[in-house]
């Protein structure tokens, strides 16, 4: 919605953009506010969908400071910079979001500038409008919906996993790296890159080649490194519980404005299954290591939380019941069909 709206607000017509009862609670200030800078009329009651766009040919260009880590709200932008009169620069100044708009429309041909600063800010501009024309696209494998089968090979004992054409965008990889630096057997092979998104084949096996506790001190996720795993980071939280360090998650009050409240729903869920988590305005700690117990467990009506819990699920001791599962429909559509048949019983 967030993206569609950029590409609306350079339409001659009115749209209206609705969506579920989960997408109405979304806030859409953050792409109302600069869509109405460039000249574009956006309404909504109390700045959440439905968003009424009546879109402006003559759109002019901004210079916008984003007010959130969110590459959504960065794709708006550029989306809409598209067909703007003049130099539209987006600033990232709280830290790199995901870049896969950038890299798709360098792939259909437009000239995009990015400029880092001496403080690291980036800046990423298009002076439009801009003609581009079309080419043929291979998607890879979604990391984000690859990591809930990464994480079960990983943490239980003589898996072995191989998942083929898998994107490894720097920007969307870092669980890789989270895994690997906490000592599990992660092995990227036969890189490549495709339509300007680098992508290749995991390869998972289930044991641990490290004591990644070895310094008694427990793994603190935050800063900069939270809007590149935002989407991973209920699983991650699932993974803490079998570290005998337990996991800390902070800068991540994002996660209270997606489909669900994800800290609340994923502190819930650990502490049905016997896990002693902490919980904080900005993310969650678990303690340390956790003999999960079977119980039940809710999807909140989230994606990630259902496959999250279902990965629970699978290491505890005892049956699980997961109430709301149609909620992996959202974007893994074929997740329990993936996950039953890697599975041995």
């Amino acid at each position: 919605m967030r993206m569609l709206a950029g590409v609306l607000a350079a339409q001659p017509f009115e749209s209206v953009v609705s969506g579920d009862a989960s997408l109405l609670s979304r806030p859409m200030k953050r792409v109302i506010e600069p869509l109405r800078l460039m000249g574009a009329r956006v309404l909504a009651h109390d700045n959440r969908p439905p968003l009424t766009i009546t879109g402006s040919t003559t759109l002019k260009a901004i210079r916008y400071d984003l007010p959130v880590a969110s590459a959504q709200v960065k794709s708006c932008v550029l989306l809409a910079a598209l067909r703007a009169s003049g130099c539209t620069e987006v600033v990232e100044s709280l830290g790199p979001t995901r870049d896969h708009t950038e890299r798709m429309l360098r792939w259909f041909g437009v000239p995009l500038e990015t400029r880092v600063a001496a403080a690291g800010a980036m800046t990423i501009a298009i002076n439009g409008p801009v003609s581009f024309s079309a080419r043929d696209v291979n998607i890879p494998g979604d990391i984000s919906s690859a990591a809930f089968l990464v994480a079960a090979a990983a943490l239980l004992p003589d898996s072995r996993l191989r998942i083929d054409n898998v994107g490894l965008n720097p920007t969307r990889s870092q669980i890789l790296e989270v895994l690997s630096s906490l000592g599990f057997s992660i092995k990227v092979i036969n890189q490549r890159e495709e339509c300007n998104e680098p992508l290749g084949d995991l390869v998972i096996g289930g044991k641990r080649v490290k004591n990644a506790a070895a310094s008694g001190r427990r793994r603190r996720l935050h800063g900069p490194a939270i809007p590149q795993l935002i989407d991973e980071l209920p699983l991650l939280a699932v993974l803490g519980s079998q570290l005998p360090e337990g996991l800390e998650i902070r800068d991540a009050a994002e996660l209270r404005l997606k489909e669900t409240d994800r800290i609340a729903a994923t502190v819930s869920n650990l502490r049905a299954m016997g896990a002693t988590i902490e919980e904080f305005a900005d993310g969650l700690a678990v303690t340390g290591h956790t003999a999960l117990k079977g119980a039940l467990v809710d999807s909140f009506g989230d994606h990630r939380i259902a496959m999250a819990f279902t990965i629970a699920a699978l290491l505890a001791e005892g049956d699980s019941e997961l109430s709301g599962s149609e909620a992996v429909g959202i974007s893994f559509p074929e997740f329990f069909v993936s996950l039953e048949s890697v599975i041995e019983r």
